[in-house]
């Protein structure tokens, strides 16, 4: 006997694929956070690289290498959770939500997306507060401002907003966000 939940999404149609204007300016957002966030971790591995062959090629390991590498990871890590979030990349438990009927798991879906929005912006409003405390700080050995350590955060945050809303508007019009990386 079949699982009538199952059996129920197994013939459903799926959903045409959101095609609004958020969603044309959110796509190649996240397809060009993608490519900054690999790019970065392309360079993060030169310098860390760098730095053990100073190290232990050279006997003179350069100082700036760690403070750099920590700051990439900053950008790395954020902008591809941003993307992430577009493109459904998170951690979600969504063997729960399929034996919903669909009525209910949509509400759900929708509330899921205004808590992630939230949480966005609540990243954005910190990153905010902690880099204005931070303006005139330097960065030791990089010689640049510790406010740099919270743009990402910040621009995180507001592209979690971005395509959380995304994600709620293509709910509401029965539409389907795309990942970027088709």
């Amino acid at each position: 006997m079949t699982d009538p939940h199952v059996a129920s999404h197994e013939q459903e149609v799926p959903a045409r694929p959101s095609t609004g204007l958020l969603t044309r300016i959110n796509a190649p957002i996240a397809r060009w956070g993608m490519y900054l966030s690999v790019t970065g971790l392309l360079v993060i591995v030169t310098i860390v690289f760098y730095q053990v062959f100073g190290r232990y090629v050279l006997n003179s390991s350069p100082t700036w290498t760690e403070n750099l590498a920590l700051v990439l990871i900053l950008y790395v890590t954020l902008i591809g959770a941003a993307v992430g979030v577009r493109d459904a990349g998170h951690i979600g438990m969504d063997s729960l939500l399929v034996m919903l009927p669909d009525h209910v798991r949509e509400k759900i879906e929708i509330v899921i997306h205004v808590l992630v929005a939230v949480f966005g912006v609540a990243m954005a409003y910190n990153g905010w507060i902690l880099g204005a405390s931070v303006g005139t700080v330097k960065i030791p050995n990089l010689g640049l401002p510790e406010v740099i350590r919270y743009v990402p955060l910040i621009a995180s945050g507001v592209l979690i907003v971005s395509f959380s809303i995304e994600h709620i508007i293509a709910l509401l019009r029965g539409e389907e966000v795309v990942p970027s990386w088709n």
